[in-house]
């Protein structure tokens, strides 16, 4: 997209400073207790910590937008698409999917309800980042295959861009966790806003990614 390359190219040559007639760039992050901060405040949740990550990344003009709901769904999200991702949205990170493995929800059907939001986003020509998720290990070796293929699989069948696991900075790491081991931590939020900051910047602005932290 033209405007895509518009701002990738500000950003190059002015990080950390958008031009003053710049446009701001929406993106919605529509998601679940994950992304909405359950148990933290609506500053220490993924979007706003996310928003301050591209910054950081000289990516001023890109808004980040909460639309995350705690509890929700694949189902639940493609029922409330067109409302959530508001008219002024230019781009999605779908995270969804976390609430369908705990539930047991077959994966036929959460594969389905992302494909149809992403076909929704594509009919309004969105930008779109699916972001995978992992059943949890007492689902049994099946369940498990069978949803954690849902992401890779979608991604490459639709031709969008993957961040292949949400949680991966901090599912290992129980002290950037919640008590009840299932949310991040707001410093967890953080290792999480990092990476995941980085890898929209390139995909979606075309910046050089950045060298891991060793």
């Amino acid at each position: 997209m033209l405007h895509l390359v518009v701002i990738g190219l500000l950003a190059l040559t002015a990080p950390g400073f958008a031009a003053a007639d710049e446009p701001a760039y929406r993106l919605v992050v529509l998601g679940d207790s994950l992304s909405a901060g359950f148990g933290l405040n609506d500053s220490e949740a993924l979007p706003a910590r996310l928003d301050e990550a591209l910054a950081a990344r000289g990516l001023d003009q890109v808004v980040v937008v909460n639309a995350g709901v705690s509890g929700d769904t694949t189902a639940g999200g493609l029922a409330r698409f067109d409302f959530s991702v508001d008219p002024e949205a230019d781009g999605v990170l779908i995270a969804l999917g976390a609430n369908d493995a705990l539930q047991g929800q077959p994966p036929a059907q959460a594969r389905a309800n992302l494909a149809a939001m992403i076909d929704r986003a594509r009919a309004r020509d969105l930008d779109i980042i699916l972001a995978g998720m992992r059943a949890p290990v007492n689902m049994g070796v099946e369940y498990r295959e069978q949803f954690d293929a849902i992401y890779p699989d979608l991604a490459q069948a639709e031709d969008i861009a993957l961040y292949p696991f949400l949680l991966a900075p901090v599912v290992l790491h129980p002290e950037f966790l919640q008590r009840d081991g299932l949310h991040p931590t707001a410093e967890g939020v953080d290792r999480m806003a990092a990476p995941l900051a980085d890898f929209i910047a390139t995909a979606l602005f075309g910046l050089p990614r950045r060298e891991a932290a060793p």
